[in-house]
């Protein structure tokens, strides 16, 4: 099952790139998600870590430059926001390659939580700015 479903509604910044792109992300999610809880083999579950990862680090990077080339005055808080997910994301990954640490039911709950509340509160915000 999946972890997260994307939907207009819930996650939708009328910001056409953004939405492809979160759509993208929650797909990496819960692919991560259901081989780290369903038993696959690590050096799978490292693979898709590290391409959830590197996409995430991709997509930030553009919203930042959108958010910078239209002078979006929520820009430093966001880009906080986002430097600190970047920052457990590398300490996992750094983590799981050296054996120390696991993808868990546990570490997929947290990022479904950051970015329940990231994407409604500070990606809608951009919405008006971007769009």
């Amino acid at each position: 099952m999946a972890l997260m479903t994307w939907t207009a509604e819930q996650y939708g910044t009328n910001v056409s790139f953004a939405d492809e792109e979160h759509q993208k992300l929650f797909g990496l999610l819960n692919t991560l998600y259901d081989q780290a809880t369903n038993g696959a083999d690590r050096s799978q579950v490292g693979a898709s870590l590290d391409a959830l990862i590197a996409f995430v680090v991709d997509h930030f990077a553009h919203e930042e430059k959108e958010m910078q080339a239209k002078g979006f005055a929520g820009y430093e808080a966001h880009k906080a926001e986002h430097d600190a997910l970047v920052a457990t994301c590398a300490d996992l990954q750094t983590k799981f390659h050296a054996g120390e640490a696991d993808v868990t039911e546990e570490v997929g709950q947290m990022v479904k939580t950051w970015l329940d509340k990231h994407i409604p509160t500070f990606d809608k915000a951009y919405g008006p700015a971007l769009g």
